[in-house]
């Protein structure tokens, strides 16, 4: 059972400090964590060190990986569910400090940006954080690569009861048409909404989760034959394939560039 998210302060508003950017380490107990969906004035980094956390907004599920980060603009609801034993950092950006995007997205995390993010953490026992550090957190954050790592969740209620259940079991093989029975549609119906609402064909859909749910766990150290297992491939050739044509890089390759900051 996931426990409440306990942070260092917890009696402090970040939304009331001055800093242009505060990191708070957040280390989550074995059992995981979770934060109720809240918002801030701030815009918020969400980094894992290790482990991995997932980030629900209205829009979508963002899931962020081991070495990577989601960027939520200022006064977006938000709810986090972290794995177990994972080092997460927290960092509370003052709108308009740096130049980032106005939508939410999973950023990779450059060795640099991880060491500065790391020792502003550090430095913010009196939520203040650094002035240098936090320059030069400001400077490198916008430069760095952005990665496709979002199920897109509509507010329509039909898909997102799809949403939500293919979320609960990733390994779900369940047909179109049979969702589409379900959810009391015809299947040409229920394919046209699903296009309709998230811009994708309903294999395209599902196979976005499956790539997000991939990384996440690659990145915490499970093989590729227990993902691909886990996801209900028949093959680790075919999850491999599916991989690489999605992202260009089969996923050893993958997880090294994301984890190396690599911009190619």
């Amino acid at each position: 059972m996931r426990q409440p998210l306990h942070y260092p302060w917890p009696d402090f508003d970040v939304d009331e400090a001055v800093a242009p950017a505060i990191a708070v380490r957040v280390d989550v107990s074995e059992t995981g964590a979770e934060v109720a969906a809240h918002q801030h004035r701030k815009g918020q980094l969400v980094f894992a060190l290790a482990g991995g956390v997932s980030c629900r907004v209205p829009s979508g599920l963002w899931m962020v990986p081991t070495h990577c980060a989601v960027w939520i603009p200022g006064g977006m609801t938000h709810s986090n569910i972290a794995t177990a034993d994972a080092k997460l950092f927290f960092v509370y950006i003052e709108p308009g400090a740096a130049d980032l995007p106005v939508r939410c997205c999973t950023i990779s995390i450059s060795p640099l940006l991880r060491e500065l993010i790391v020792a502003l953490s550090e430095r913010s026992d009196t939520h203040d954080g650094d002035a240098l550090l936090a320059r030069l957190l400001l400077a490198e954050l916008p430069r760095m690569p952005v990665q496709q790592l979002y199920l897109p969740i509509p507010p329509e209620s039909r898909l997102r009861l799809i949403a939500d259940a293919l979320a609960a079991n990733p390994a779900d093989r369940t047909r179109l048409g049979e969702w589409a029975r379900r959810v009391a549609l015809s299947e040409s119906s229920l394919g046209r909404l699903v296009i309709k609402e998230t811009g994708l064909s309903f294999g395209r859909w599902r196979q976005q989760l499956h790539l997000i749910v991939a990384i996440r766990e690659l990145s915490r150290g499970a093989t590729v034959q227990q993902v691909s297992a886990e996801l209900g491939y028949e093959s680790v050739a075919a999850f491999i394939t599916m991989f690489k044509k999605a992202l260009g890089k089969p996923p050893a390759k993958y997880l090294a560039s994301v984890m190396h900051g690599n911009r190619t």
